[in-house]
């Protein structure tokens, strides 16, 4: 998820209430950051299959939390899914309540708020919940989500801890049902192009590698959740810095084994007074690789390469919505435009019928936790070696 301008029904609900915080259109060979076992255990094997028994044979899905991410993104991708279709919402905000039921047809028997969202266990148009909230609410509405029997899709990051993380997947795990993380990129052309040439070894064995993203949070309203450490858990590697860790991961095929890290320098002590304003770090992986990697709340950047012993790509913007380009040595890579959201909830919504897990499972969110955790040690120790 990219800026997106927090609701006071959101913001006071989980301060005030005491939640626990922390609490195919193209083909391609199935590459996946979780090739290497190592941290990627089998997910909800014994899950049943679902029967596709709602609106043309589709799974209902219902989105809770209703700001920019589900308004501009999920909600129209819902409009050309083919497997899932927008059954239910929650939100803490009666107006858009209003709105949406109005635009998107959507039943009263089919909404609720945060503090009623238990009763959705009894609702058979709802197969699906889409956690769309700030991250340190992921966690508590995962958790309640797998209790009643829901399938989970939830938001990158997974949670706000390594701890959150496990206590997700244990619960879905109890509850029979699945947990898919919202890793957007996994089904785009470009994304899925580097998979191939990093983990195929296209232009041989990767010898380094890049990743950069950042957007600048210091123009315009600063009344971003993504500015309030409660809420986020943390800066720009909560938010942006993921998409380096996951790009890193998918191009290799494999998790580092160590990370060192440091923080930049606070230019805006204002604006991020509680939040690390950005962080440069390296990616150390077990074959002598260090990669690159360096995120920010003060600078526009989104680019991931790599150089390999007989070629090179790079994919620049790499990680938006849209207008994603790539090149290799041989000249520019070729793929359309596609929307992302609707291949990802398709993708997702199918495993979940086939009682399959998702390429994108919560062991995924786990490991990437581990990650950020890892990060954020080494930074607070001054670069200190931190292993995985």
């Amino acid at each position: 998820m990219k800026k997106t301008v927090t609701t006071d029904s959101r913001r006071n609900f989980l301060k005030n209430m005491g939640l626990t915080i922390g609490a195919s259109m193209i083909t391609f060979p199935a590459f996946s950051a979780l090739s290497d076992s190592s941290d990627a255990t089998a997910q909800q094997t014994d899950a049943v299959p679902l029967k596709p028994l709602n609106k043309d044979g589709k799974l209902g899905i219902a989105l809770v939390g209703l700001g920019q991410y589900s308004t501009f993104q999920l909600a129209p991708a819902l409009e050309q899914t083919k497997n899932v279709y927008l059954a239910g919402i929650v939100t803490g905000t009666p107006s858009k309540a209003t709105a949406w039921k109005k635009k998107y047809g959507i039943p009263d028997k089919n909404v609720y708020n945060y503090k009623n969202f238990d009763d959705i266990i009894n609702n058979k148009d709802i197969d699906v919940v889409y956690i769309v909230l700030p991250n340190s609410m992921h966690a508590e509405f995962t958790i309640r989500a797998a209790n009643a029997k829901k399938h989970v899709i939830c938001e990158k990051p997974m949670a706000t801890s390594v701890a959150d993380a496990q206590r997700m997947i244990d619960a879905c795990q109890k509850n029979g049902v699945q947990l898919a993380i919202g890793y957007r990129l996994h089904f785009e052309p470009f994304n899925k192009r580097v998979m191939e040439l990093g983990q195929q070894q296209v232009y041989g064995k990767v010898k380094s590698l890049k990743a950069l993203n950042g957007f600048n949070a210091t123009k315009g309203t600063l009344d971003m959740w993504r500015l309030d450490k409660e809420l986020a858990g943390g800066g720009s590697l909560m938010d942006m810095g993921i998409y380096c860790i996951q790009g890193i991961c998918y191009t290799m095929g494999k998790t580092p084994i160590a990370v060192t890290a440091k923080f930049m320098d606070n230019q805006h002590p204002l604006v991020f007074n509680d939040i690390e304003q950005g962080i440069n770090w390296q990616m150390h992986f077990d074959d002598g690789v260090v990669a690159e990697c360096s995120t920010s709340y003060a600078e526009n950047m989104g680019d991931l390469s790599a150089v390999a012993e007989k070629g090179w790509w790079k994919l620049s913007p790499a990680y938006g919505y849209d207008g994603i380009k790539g090149e290799t040595n041989e000249g520019k890579m070729d793929f359309p435009s596609v929307y992302e959201q609707a291949l990802q909830m398709d993708g997702q919504a199918e495993s979940f019928r086939k009682g399959q897990k998702s390429i994108t499972p919560g062991e995924m969110g786990l490991r990437d936790m581990k990650i950020i955790e890892a990060i954020y040690k080494s930074a607070r120790s001054d670069g200190k070696k931190v292993t995985v």
